[in-house]
Parts: structure tokens; C-alpha cells; sequence
């Protein structure tokens, strides 16, 4: 029998319609949980926010015990739920016929200790995004939930984790073809055609969700832009050059710094971590507080604003993020990344405006973004898709493969590759 027949057999058998029918349960849960993970932080923000206003001398203690606690209990009750969660999504894709050690980055209590403990990051100030944790909690609810209705091991090895991640990638960020992008460019190269219908239909319910929940599909809104002919062409190669070696450096900065503090002990490793609280807290006050949480309220400040912002933001906001990664919280960098690429295009203008403010915004926002991760594809469709600006579509293009080849001078291998090695790594070690 061939394949299509197995197929068009599996419509009508009461097993195959059971798989299904959990397959996408599933991605309605997906997206409730990133439709949790969202409202949880904007009220975390607003607490921050308003804690911040009213007794800004009080962020001295809760930066470094608040960022400690929640690095201890990471470590003793969620482990592999720190940090971004990609590499975790990413090293479970390499993990072949070993359930055991894919559940140590990818199981539902993953899941709920990453909506949980990114929300305690940030009340305890930290610089955290949503991106990261979204696309591990995806991957490990679809994971969880296939293992239960006792899905075949090839679908469980790739399907499951892919059609997850996308899945809470789109959601968060209201952009579905970002989400595809993303799971090819990043987490699959290749994608057969069984595994790629499962991460669209997971995009579709998951986005769903979390749109009747958050009722909204822009998640930037901005004003009509445009790039004029002519000398405002030249913007694209001078936002390309300035965010994606920006974004390189911080890449490099990361991996390198993370490995000389990989070998610290617990106890060092905690003290370390009240440390940069102390900085995060120093930062918060010389920003007026503009360095707390996602970004996400600064971000839409100067897409959508006429005048500039603070010459200063992108600097303390990366130093802010790089700090917040570094310690082991369960943070995202997507969103904080996204606010420092928008305000270096903000800064751009400043000193060459080359075009209209909102359009060298964009233009180094997804080229930060392509210098940091290395990926051209998802960084000009996201942009694109979460500011609803699709007459930019070439620009965003060019500014986008521009930066992630100027990104590969400084790191020849992209960031999350990088981090995954140190994953599969110590799996090995410890299961060897």
C-alpha cells in the first residue's frame, strides 16, 4: 500500500481520529499557556512598574535576592527550564530514541515552571523576554500530550517538538509565517511533508487561541511607512552594518562570558547572580526604569512615536538583557533584542537620517535581530508580520541577509547552535 493510501486509510480509523483530535487539543493549549504567559507578564509589569515609582529605593534589595531565588529554584525544581529554552528545544531534536534525556529540556512540568519562573524574573526586574519561553513551552506541552496518547516515536522525535515551538513562536508574536520560518531556518532544516502539516496545523489552532484570548493580531501597531526613492536606499546597508554587528557583539559576548562562568560553583554562581541584580537595579534607576521587564512598552514607544528616545536605551537595554541571560533566569531575548534594535535605528536617525524615523527603526530592528541569531529569514518576515508593514517586504529582505552575513565575520557559527552544543554535551556526559 502506498503512502497516499496509508494516509486516506488513517481519515477514517476511530485511532487516527483520536490522534488528532489530542494533536489539536494540544495546540489549543499551547496557545492558553502563551496566552497565560502574556496577561501574567503584563500584570508583572505593571507591578514592577508601579513598585518602581513608589519606592525606587526598595530595587536595590529586590533586583539581586528576587534574580538569586529565582536562579535557585530554577536549578532545584525546574532544571533545564533556564534561560531562553531554545537550546533546550534544539538539543532535544538532537537526541535520538531517549525519551529519558529529551524530558530533562522538553516535559510539561517544564512548561509551568517557565510561565512561572519568567514571571518571577520579571518582578524581580529582570530584562526578560517571552520569545524564548514561549517556544519551549510549546514544544513541551505538544511533547508531553503526544507521549500520552501514545503517539508513534518518529512523531515524538521531530513532529511533536517542531510543531510546538512553532506554534508558541506565532502565537506570542501574532505572526504565523514567522513561526514557519522559524521552525525551518532554526530548529529543522528539513521538514518532511507529514511533520510540515503538523506545524501548520499547530500554528493555526495555537494562534487562534491566543487571539480570542489577547484580541490582537498586530503586535506593533504602527503609522504608515515608507522608503522614498533615491538616497534614502542607503539607509538599507548603513542600518544593515550598524544593528547586525550590534547584534553580533552581543552574541559574542554571550557565549564567551557564559563559558567562563559555566565552571562556578552553586553557591558563587548565586552570589554572581545578586551581583548583576545589583547592576540591574543600577540600570533601572539610571533609566528611569526603561531597562525592567520585556521592553515590550519601549518597543512600541518608539515604532510607533514621532520623536526620539533617550540616546542611551539601546546600550543599558542590552547590557540589561546580556546581564539577565548570563544569570540563568528563564528569560527570552527575542522582545528585549527587538527594543534595542529599534532604539540603535532611533539613534541612527539621530546621527545620519538617511530616511523617516520609523523606517530605519524597522530596518535596524531586524537587522539586530539577523546579527544576533543569524537568521535572515525569520528576522525580515517577523518584523514584517508584527508591525503589519509588508511595503517594506525588500528592504526588510536586503537589510536582513545584509546584516546576518556582517554577524558571520565575528561569529562564525550562530548563537543558538553555539549554546546547543553545551547541551547535547553535558547529556552525553551524564548518560555516558
Amino acid at each position: 500500500m502506498d503512502t497516499h493510501t496509508d494516509t486516506t486509510a488513517s481519515l477514517l480509523t476511530a485511532a487516527g481520529w483520536k490522534q488528532r483530535l489530542v494533536f489539536w487539543s494540544g495546540a489549543i493549549v499551547v496557545g492558553l499557556f502563551i496566552s497565560a504567559l502574556t496577561l501574567l507578564s503584563e500584570q508583572a509589569m505593571v507591578e514592577v512598574r508601579e513598585f518602581f515609582v513608589q519606592a525606587p529605593e526598595s530595587i536595590w534589595v529586590v533586583c539581586p535576592l528576587g534574580l538569586a531565588l529565582t536562579v535557585w529554584l530554577t536549578e532545584r525544581w525546574f532544571p533545564g527550564a533556564e534561560r531562553s529554552g531554545v537550546p533546550q528545544v534544539k538539543a532535544a531534536l538532537a537526541i535520538h530514541r531517549d525519551l529519558p534525556r529529551r524530558q530533562r529540556f522538553v516535559s510539561f512540568p517544564i512548561a509551568v515552571g517557565k510561565v512561572l519562573l519568567t514571571n518571577l524574573g520579571l518582578l524581580s526586574g529582570a530584562s526578560a523576554g517571552l520569545g524564548g519561553p514561549a517556544i519551549q513551552i510549546g514544544a513541551s506541552i505538544m511533547t508531553a500530550l503526544g507521549k500520552a496518547a501514545r503517539f508513534p516515536p518518529h512523531y515524538l522525535e521531530r513532529g511533536f517538538i517542531l510543531a510546538g515551538s512553532a506554534a508558541g513562536f506565532a502565537a506570542l508574536f501574532s505572526a504565523p509565517l514567522a513561526g514557519i520560518m522559524f521552525a525551518i531556518e532554526e530548529l529543522g532544516r528539513e521538514m518532511e511533508e507529514k511533520i510540515s502539516s503538523l506545524v501548520l496545523t499547530a500554528i493555526i489552532f495555537a494562534g487562534m487561541t491566543a487571539y480570542v484570548i489577547l484580541d490582537h493580531y498586530v503586535f506593533l501597531e504602527t503609522a504608515e511607512v515608507e522608503l522614498p526613492k533615491g538616497p534614502a536606499w542607503l539607509s538599507i546597508p548603513f542600518c544593515a552594518l550598524g544593528g547586525g554587528l550590534a547584534g553580533a557583539g552581543f552574541s559574542f559576548l554571550l557565549v564567551h562570558l557564559g563559558r567562563r562562568l559555566g565552571s562556578l560553583g552553586t553557591r558563587s554562581r548565586l552570589v554572581l547572580v545578586a551581583l548583576f541584580g545589583l547592576v540591574l537595579a543600577a540600570l533601572a534607576i539610571g533609566s528611569d526604569g526603561q531597562t525592567l521587564g520585556t521592553g515590550y512598552p519601549m518597543l512600541k514607544r518608539i515604532v510607533g512615536a514621532s520623536e526620539i528616545e533617550s540616546l542611551w536605551f539601546p546600550l543599558l537595554k542590552a547590557l540589561a538583557t546580556l546581564l539577565t541571560a548570563l544569570s540563568g533566569v528563564p528569560a527570552g531575548l527575542f522582545v528585549p533584542s527587538l527594543a534595542v534594535g529599534a532604539g540603535l535605528g532611533a539613534d541612527l536617525y539621530h546621527w545620519l537620517p538617511l530616511a523617516p524615523l520609523q523606517t530605519m527603526v524597522l530596518l535596524t530592528m531586524c537587522a539586530y535581530f539577523s546579527g544576533m541569531l543569524q537568521n535572515p529569514m525569520t528576522a525580515f518576515v517577523l518584523v514584517m508580520e508584527m508591525t503589519d508593514t509588508h511595503e517594506l517586504l525588500l528592504p526588510l529582505m536586503a537589510t536582513a541577509f545584509i546584516a546576518t552575513g556582517s554577524a558571520r565575520l565575528l561569529n562564525p557559527q550562530p548563537l543558538y547552535e553555539t549554546l546547543t552544543q553545551g547541551y547535547v554535551q553535558q547529556t552525553a556526559e551524564k548518560h555516558g
